[in-house]
């Protein structure tokens, strides 16, 4: 049934995907930049704050280690 149920959804997207592009018509390639450059400029966004409070740890870490030794 699981299977069936994703073969209906598929269908449903692929059936809206058609229909936008009949909508579209050429700008529709515009619209598909649009939306790829977004998401790619979110996924860019997350991994740099990720990879910020990633070196602050570090730093936090590298801190307490120097101030144990003294």
């Amino acid at each position: 049934m699981k299977t069936f149920l994703q073969f209906i959804l598929f269908m449903v997207i692929a059936l809206v995907v058609i229909l936008m592009a009949i909508v579209l018509g050429g700008s529709g390639a515009w619209y598909f930049a649009w939306l790829v450059g977004t998401g790619m400029i979110v996924l860019i966004t997350a991994a740099g704050g990720a990879m910020l409070d990633a070196q602050d740890e570090h730093a936090a870490d590298q801190t307490k280690a120097g101030a144990a030794e003294v």
